[in-house]
This record gives C-alpha cells, sequence and structure tokens, in this order.
C-alpha cells in the first residue's frame, strides 16, 4: 500500500524476502541495483557494487533491525531509503541512508525520503541520526573534519543536502586499496619479521566461515570491543554487544551468501586468548575486489606489530585459498593513524572518501 504521495513519485515501506525467490522480492533487487549505482557514482568507482544474494542476509539480521523505504516513478524504483537501528536497552540512535539515481535528483525525492526517516526516529524517540555518505573529491572551498584529520568538499549535492538539514560533520574515512597480486615472498618475509618482534607468546590462527567452538567467546569480546574501541569521534557510537547466539546465528546467515568469509587471529598463548582478528569478505566472481571488514587488537596486547601480523598474515591466507581477484578495499577513520600505518606499510594506497555525519533531534 502507498503511503506517502508527493506529485510524479510515491514512497512505499518494502518489506524484506525471506529468500530472493519470495514473491515480494522483485522492490528489493531493484533497490540494491539503486545503491549500487548511486555508490558507484558517489566514489567514482563500480568496485563496491554488491549483488542482492550477498546483501540479503545483511537485511535479515535481527540484531541490527532495518526498515525499507522505496520511491517510484512511473512503475520504476528510483530511490531508497534505509532505517537502522540496534536492539538494546534505551537506544537513541538510529542510521540511516538516502540514495537517489542522479538522473533522479533534484525533484524532491531524497527530502520526501530523509523527512520519512527522521520523522520514524522521532515517533521512536531516537534523537540521534548517523550517516556515512560516500563523496568524489572537489575543487574549491572545504569543511574540515572536526577530528582535524580529512575534510569535504562544500560545494557538492551530498554536503549541500546534510547541510541544510541540521547534520554535521564528524568525521572523515578514507577508503584504501591493496592492488593484487601481492609479493609471496616479501609478504612472508615482512611476516616473518613483524611475528619476530611479536615474540613467543603470539600465535596465528586461521578459518574460512564459521569460527571453531574453542574460540566463540573471545571471537565474540572481541567484536563487542570493536564496536566501541575503533575511532567514532563526535559520533560517539554506542557499545554493540555480541554474544556467542548473535555471532552463530551472523554466521548462520552468511553461509546462504555466495561469499566466503575468510579470517586470521592472533592467539596470546600464555593466557590461550584470542587477542586480535581480521576478516576479509571474497565475492564469488574473480575479477572483484576482496572487502577488508573488522580489524582489531585488543588494547593490552598492543604496541606488538600485532595488526601487522593480522593483515599480512591474512593476505596470504586470501592467496593461498582465493587467489585471482584484483584488490582489496578496506576503510579507516583519518584520524586512526596507526592503522593507516599499518595499511599503509603493506601497500595500501586512498582511493575513497566518505564523510560520518550527525544530527540531533528535538526532545519529545
Amino acid at each position: 500500500m502507498t503511503d506517502f504521495t508527493i506529485t510524479d513519485f510515491t514512497i512505499d515501506e518494502l518489506s524484506i524476502p525471506a529468500t530472493l525467490d519470495s514473491p515480494d522480492a522483485a522492490p528489493f533487487i531493484a533497490t540494491i541495483e539503486v545503491r549500487n549505482a548511486v555508490e558507484a557514482d558517489g566514489y567514482g568507482t563500480n568496485e563496491f557494487a554488491q549483488t542482492a544474494a550477498e546483501i540479503l542476509p545483511t537485511w535479515l539480521d535481527e540484531f541490527e533491525p532495518k526498515r525499507l523505504f522505496a520511491a517510484t516513478v512511473d512503475g520504476r524504483i528510483v530511490a531508497r531509503g534505509i532505517f537502522e537501528t540496534r536492539t538494546g536497552e534505551n537506544p537513541r540512535e538510529a542510521w540511516f541512508g538516502v540514495q537517489v539515481l542522479p538522473e533522479f535528483r533534484g525533484r524532491g525525492i531524497g527530502t520526501a525520503l530523509a523527512d520519512r526517516l527522521e520523522g520514524l526516529a522521532a515517533s521512536e524517540s531516537r534523537d540521534k541520526l548517523i550517516s556515512y555518505v560516500p563523496f568524489q573529491d572537489a575543487d574549491g572551498e572545504r569543511m574540515t573534519s572536526p577530528t582535524g584529520f580529512g575534510s569535504v568538499p562544500l560545494d557538492i549535492p551530498q554536503v549541500r543536502f546534510l547541510l541544510g538539514r541540521g547534520y554535521t560533520l564528524e568525521q572523515v574515512e578514507r577508503g584504501s586499496r591493496l592492488r593484487f597480486p601481492i609479493d609471496r615472498a616479501a609478504s612472508e618475509a615482512r611476516l616473518s619479521e613483524a611475528l619476530t618482534a611479536a615474540g613467543p607468546d603470539y600465535r596465528v590462527h586461521r578459518w574460512i566461515g564459521f569460527t571453531p567452538e574453542n574460540w566463540l567467546a573471545d571471537m565474540v569480546d572481541l567484536f563487542t570491543l570493536m564496536s566501541t574501541d575503533e575511532p567514532t569521534a563526535g559520533l560517539e557510537e554506542p557499545e554493540d554487544v555480541w554474544t556467542v547466539d548473535r555471532l552463530r546465528a551472523s554466521e548462520e546467515r552468511r553461509s546462504s551468501s555466495p561469499r566466503d568469509f575468510l579470517v586470521s587471529v592472533v592467539e596470546h598463548v600464555p593466557s590461550a586468548t584470542l587477542v586480535g582478528l581480521t576478516e576479509v569478505s571474497v565475492p564469488e566472481q574473480l575479477e572483484r575486489p576482496l572487502a577488508q571488514n573488522d580489524t582489531i587488537v585488543a588494547r593490552a596486547h598492543r604496541g606488538r606489530r600485532l595488526g601487522t601480523v593480522l593483515k599480512i598474515a591474512n593476505l596470504l591466507h586470501v592467496d593461498d585459498v582465493r587467489p585471482g581477484h584484483p584488490s582489496i578495499i578496506t576503510f579507516n577513520a583519518e584520524e586512526n593513524r596507526h592503522m593507516l600505518d599499518v595499511n599503509e606499510a603493506v601497500g595500501f594506497v586512498p582511493m575513497g572518501y566518505e564523510g560520518a555525519w550527525k544530527k540531533l533531534l528535538p526532545a519529545r
């Protein structure tokens, strides 16, 4: 049922299909096509494109509930709005995104979607909205991130739109790319050097897909730590608590994706505890890049080059079991100089940016 109409377009909330074979799957698939086109425009590359089969499992995550809205013109879905929340006590945050095909901008569609999402947040007493928006660089005046690291061009549509709606820039994130193939001999030598620097108390383990039973509790602790330890500047994102049940449910959903997930971890041998992890998401098609997901080292074990150990160990893991892809892409906050140093030393170079924005809604 149409629940919002303005002139020549309509906005509907879509159901999330249980599978892509479901009768209601076609609109969801169409919104993924919008996503891919808008991100290609924003980043200046189609390397971030994903298939509906890859993305659907994330939309079925009960711990990160999402609602999906679509704008339609003459029977064609031309824009989408995303409203994502977290479970937990007294949540005040909502993460949202508005994506409009370039040829349909300037018609009020983005404004209508943003109005709808902000209204939804207010109705649920969520007073902090967070949005991550890619941008291509441009000449002219710039706005510097309040962290002091990174900036965005002021005179581009995304920035004008967000500033006009009262959003503040809180952080700039850098996308970095490492071209394959890696230099195997040099990587093995660098890993050996880093392991020597770390010392005999640390050991690397790796796997594909499901976490081994003996590491479940440690992985849960590391994923929870990831939610608060990663720099989020003025966004002040809340702790996202993981449990073994949540981890297993997430892995079960991901097993339906055509992607493989390669994990490398570091064990602190004296305590038999995992103190670091990194994960790479690998698409089926060899012509597509890999995505570097979470990387973290527990604070008490930093300064021992374990970040370098993890990154290189997983790159060698990829080279062992999924060779042939063109590159791997990762994102880091511009102020996260330690992790950027690790990436740059391995060979990553900048390839795109996004701004992290926040809006505080009036108390109801």
